[in-house]
């Protein structure tokens, strides 16, 4: 890859890129360890998800624990007080690797890039404790998250994971089945520091398509998800526009696009495809593996 803004040879690259995001986000990103702030990270987790108070997302002991034996339990500041939180915990230690276990932003504070200064400092903060990779979970059918993860962030799905949690319920999931995407992110790969500088890749599935790319899964012009056929090298998935919006009003259409999508993309990556990015309009673009003989 090329790198016009030098920054895959920058001393501190991980630093500066967090404390831009930061400054841009108009945050304060820190560690915390106070059980008071703890608390805090509680009850905004508990203001996004609206989760059943019988099944809390996570709780002040825990995060205490976390905290207590070293793992990543930070919040993020502006002068209204804390507006954002992120919460991971170790792999085994051959693996140097952290799992972002959950990451959450105020309704109020949307808009602002909050959630980019969290992984940003997540991701400084795990190289200098000897971290190389983060991987966390994400809803596929979420089009901005995948927006977020694969292009703005530069990580790269690994493995579909089919109604990972079971039932959650909760304002945000609605009962849908739990299907979810594991992010690999490679924190010194040279995309990763790319999209960490704000250089960032663009996908055109128009521009795709004239190329040849097969379409697995498309949108009916109501909105109606329409399975193709996965041939070629280069293979596009559509999800719908906003799918939590659509669990509110037509959950039988939302519960046809976690099948459709769970068919179209949890195949592909089963047979080895990887996900090389994520067009802004919905549609995750990916390339299948050559086989014997050629390309199929």
């Amino acid at each position: 890859m090329s790198d016009p803004t030098g920054v895959l040879a920058r001393p501190g690259e991980a630093e500066a890129a967090a404390d831009a995001a930061a400054g841009a986000a108009g945050v304060r990103v820190r560690v915390l360890t106070e059980l008071s702030e703890l608390r805090q990270v509680d009850r905004l987790f508990a203001a996004i998800w609206r989760p059943d108070p019988a099944s809390p997302l996570v709780t002040p002991e825990l995060l205490r624990a976390l905290s207590k034996t070293g793992s990543y339990v930070a919040g993020a500041f502006d002068d209204s007080g804390m507006v954002g939180a992120c919460v991971g915990f170790f792999a085994p230690p051959a693996q140097r690797e952290l799992h972002s276990h959950i990451a959450g932003v105020a309704p109020a504070a949307m808009g602002r890039s909050i959630g980019r200064a969290l992984k940003l400092h997540q991701r400084a903060w795990a190289l200098d404790h000897g971290v190389d990779t983060v991987t966390w979970t994400f809803d596929p059918l979420v089009s901005r998250n995948a927006y977020f993860n694969l292009v703005k962030l530069g990580g790269v799905p690994v493995q579909y994971l089919t109604d990972f949690y079971g039932g959650m319920r909760d304002g945000v999931n609605g009962g849908d089945d739990t299907d979810r995407l594991l992010v690999r992110w490679d924190l010194a790969a040279p995309r990763v520091r790319q999209a960490s500088a704000g250089v960032l890749p663009r996908w055109s599935v128009a521009d795709l398509t004239c190329s040849g790319a097969a379409v697995a899964l498309d949108r009916s012009p109501d909105g109606e998800p329409v399975p193709g056929r996965a041939a070629g090298d280069t293979v596009l998935v559509a999800v719908p526009p906003d799918v939590e919006a659509l669990r509110r009003t037509d959950a039988a259409r939302a519960r046809r696009w976690r099948l459709a999508v769970r068919e179209a993309l949890g195949t592909l990556l089963a047979e080895g495809a990887t996900v090389q990015g994520f067009d802004r309009a919905g549609w995750y673009v990916v390339t299948r593996p050559a086989r014997d003989g050629g390309t199929s």
